[in-house]
Protein backbone atom coordinates (compact mmCIF):
# COMPACT_ATOMS: atom_id res chain seq x y z
CA UNK A 1 0.00 0.00 0.00
CA UNK A 2 0.95 3.37 -0.84
CA UNK A 3 2.43 5.63 1.95
CA UNK A 4 -0.73 8.50 2.61
CA UNK A 5 -2.93 7.37 -0.09
CA UNK A 6 -5.84 9.60 0.36
CA UNK A 7 -9.50 8.67 -0.86
CA UNK A 8 -13.23 10.01 0.25
CA UNK A 9 -16.67 9.24 -0.14
CA UNK A 10 -20.02 11.08 0.16
CA UNK A 11 -22.91 9.64 1.93
CA UNK A 12 -26.49 11.19 2.59
CA UNK A 13 -27.05 11.59 6.34
CA UNK A 14 -30.10 13.30 8.53
CA UNK A 15 -27.85 16.59 8.60
CA UNK A 16 -27.55 16.96 5.05
CA UNK A 17 -24.19 14.90 3.25
CA UNK A 18 -21.31 13.95 4.86
CA UNK A 19 -17.66 13.70 3.15
CA UNK A 20 -15.67 10.56 4.31
CA UNK A 21 -12.18 10.69 4.34
CA UNK A 22 -9.60 8.39 4.63
CA UNK A 23 -5.47 7.71 4.68
CA UNK A 24 -4.09 4.75 4.04
CA UNK A 25 -7.62 3.17 4.25
CA UNK A 26 -8.22 4.48 8.10
CA UNK A 27 -10.85 7.24 8.41
CA UNK A 28 -9.32 10.45 8.97
CA UNK A 29 -12.03 13.04 8.94
CA UNK A 30 -15.93 13.80 8.49
CA UNK A 31 -16.70 16.60 7.25
CA UNK A 32 -20.06 18.81 6.54
CA UNK A 33 -21.45 21.11 3.87
CA UNK A 34 -19.95 24.45 4.80
CA UNK A 35 -17.54 22.57 7.82
CA UNK A 36 -15.32 25.21 8.98
CA UNK A 37 -11.87 24.21 9.10
CA UNK A 38 -12.19 21.75 6.74
CA UNK A 39 -9.21 21.19 4.38
CA UNK A 40 -8.76 21.52 0.92
CA UNK A 41 -10.54 19.34 -0.72
CA UNK A 42 -8.47 18.63 -3.25
CA UNK A 43 -6.54 16.60 -0.22
CA UNK A 44 -9.56 13.94 -0.13
CA UNK A 45 -8.06 11.77 -3.05
CA UNK A 46 -9.71 9.58 -5.11
CA UNK A 47 -13.50 9.17 -4.53
CA UNK A 48 -13.81 5.46 -3.57
CA UNK A 49 -16.07 3.54 -1.29
CA UNK A 50 -13.53 1.06 -0.69
CA UNK A 51 -12.52 2.43 3.20
CA UNK A 52 -15.48 3.24 4.22
CA UNK A 53 -18.10 0.02 4.42
CA UNK A 54 -17.43 -0.14 8.49
CA UNK A 55 -17.60 3.71 8.87
CA UNK A 56 -20.80 4.26 7.02
CA UNK A 57 -22.35 0.92 8.58
CA UNK A 58 -21.53 2.65 12.29
CA UNK A 59 -22.87 6.14 10.94
CA UNK A 60 -26.03 4.82 9.97
CA UNK A 61 -26.50 3.31 13.32
CA UNK A 62 -25.65 6.27 15.29
CA UNK A 63 -28.02 8.01 12.79
CA UNK A 64 -30.88 5.55 13.52
CA UNK A 65 -30.64 5.37 16.99
CA UNK A 66 -28.58 1.88 17.29
CA UNK A 67 -25.54 2.78 18.28
CA UNK A 68 -24.18 5.01 21.12
CA UNK A 69 -20.37 4.28 20.20
CA UNK A 70 -18.37 3.82 17.47
CA UNK A 71 -15.35 1.37 17.38
CA UNK A 72 -13.69 2.50 13.29
CA UNK A 73 -10.35 2.80 13.62
CA UNK A 74 -9.80 6.21 13.35
CA UNK A 75 -6.60 8.25 11.86
CA UNK A 76 -7.01 11.66 12.92
CA UNK A 77 -4.17 14.31 12.13
CA UNK A 78 -3.05 16.89 14.52
CA UNK A 79 -1.12 17.88 17.45
CA UNK A 80 -0.40 16.19 20.06
CA UNK A 81 -2.21 18.61 22.19
CA UNK A 82 -5.29 18.58 19.69
CA UNK A 83 -5.07 14.44 19.78
CA UNK A 84 -5.58 14.84 24.10
CA UNK A 85 -8.62 16.65 23.50
CA UNK A 86 -9.90 14.23 20.69
CA UNK A 87 -9.48 11.07 22.90
CA UNK A 88 -10.95 12.84 25.91
CA UNK A 89 -13.54 14.02 23.70
CA UNK A 90 -14.46 10.27 23.25
CA UNK A 91 -15.12 9.75 26.64
CA UNK A 92 -17.81 12.18 27.25
CA UNK A 93 -21.14 9.55 27.00
CA UNK A 94 -23.64 9.84 24.72
CA UNK A 95 -26.74 11.98 25.17
CA UNK A 96 -24.78 14.14 27.78
CA UNK A 97 -22.93 17.46 27.54
CA UNK A 98 -19.82 18.74 29.17
CA UNK A 99 -18.95 22.42 29.11
CA UNK A 100 -15.32 23.65 27.74
CA UNK A 101 -14.53 24.02 31.52
CA UNK A 102 -14.50 20.38 32.35
CA UNK A 103 -13.16 19.06 29.37
CA UNK A 104 -10.15 20.98 30.18
CA UNK A 105 -10.44 19.81 33.71
CA UNK A 106 -10.56 16.29 32.45
CA UNK A 107 -7.24 16.64 30.67
CA UNK A 108 -5.55 18.18 33.80
CA UNK A 109 -5.53 21.67 32.41
CA UNK A 110 -8.51 23.65 33.53
CA UNK A 111 -6.91 27.01 32.97
CA UNK A 112 -6.10 25.62 28.91
CA UNK A 113 -9.86 26.21 28.17
CA UNK A 114 -9.95 28.42 24.92
CA UNK A 115 -7.19 26.34 23.74
CA UNK A 116 -9.20 22.94 24.64
CA UNK A 117 -12.00 25.08 22.59
CA UNK A 118 -10.03 25.80 19.60
CA UNK A 119 -8.77 22.30 19.37
CA UNK A 120 -12.39 20.84 19.63
CA UNK A 121 -13.37 23.13 16.74
CA UNK A 122 -10.48 21.44 14.88
CA UNK A 123 -11.84 18.09 15.17
CA UNK A 124 -11.69 16.43 12.09
CA UNK A 125 -13.74 13.66 12.80
CA UNK A 126 -16.80 14.75 13.71
CA UNK A 127 -19.51 12.67 15.26
CA UNK A 128 -17.97 9.53 15.77
CA UNK A 129 -15.08 12.51 17.89
CA UNK A 130 -18.50 13.94 19.58
CA UNK A 131 -17.13 17.38 19.62
CA UNK A 132 -21.13 18.66 19.50
CA UNK A 133 -21.16 17.25 22.92
CA UNK A 134 -19.29 20.11 24.38
CA UNK A 135 -21.13 23.17 25.02
CA UNK A 136 -20.81 26.98 27.24
CA UNK A 137 -20.64 26.94 30.99
CA UNK A 138 -24.35 28.88 30.37
CA UNK A 139 -25.07 25.73 28.33
CA UNK A 140 -25.72 27.58 25.79
CA UNK A 141 -24.47 25.22 21.98
CA UNK A 142 -21.55 27.81 21.27
CA UNK A 143 -19.44 26.83 18.07
CA UNK A 144 -19.80 24.10 16.12
CA UNK A 145 -17.92 23.14 12.88
CA UNK A 146 -21.01 21.80 11.18
CA UNK A 147 -23.10 24.82 12.20
CA UNK A 148 -25.66 25.31 15.53
CA UNK A 149 -28.55 23.59 13.86
CA UNK A 150 -26.49 20.57 13.41
CA UNK A 151 -25.31 20.35 16.44
CA UNK A 152 -28.84 21.03 18.43
CA UNK A 153 -29.91 18.19 15.95
CA UNK A 154 -27.69 15.33 17.04
CA UNK A 155 -27.73 16.90 20.89
CA UNK A 156 -31.22 16.83 20.97
CA UNK A 157 -31.69 13.35 19.31
CA UNK A 158 -28.80 11.49 21.64
CA UNK A 159 -30.29 13.13 24.83
CA UNK A 160 -34.00 11.35 23.32
CA UNK A 161 -32.46 8.23 22.48
CA UNK A 162 -30.99 8.28 25.68
CA UNK A 163 -33.74 9.32 27.66
CA UNK A 164 -32.55 12.53 28.82
CA UNK A 165 -33.57 16.54 27.98
CA UNK A 166 -30.99 18.85 26.60
CA UNK A 167 -31.91 21.53 28.72
CA UNK A 168 -31.17 25.19 26.93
Amino acid sequence: MNADRAAHTVIDSPIGPLTLVSVDGVLSGIYMVEHRHQPDPATFGERDTADFDEAITQLTEYFDGRRTEFTVPLAARGTPFQQRVWDALRTIPYGETWTYGQLADSLGTPTAIRAVAAANGRNPISIIVPCHRVIGSNGSLTGYAGGLDRKRFLLEREAERAGLRLSR
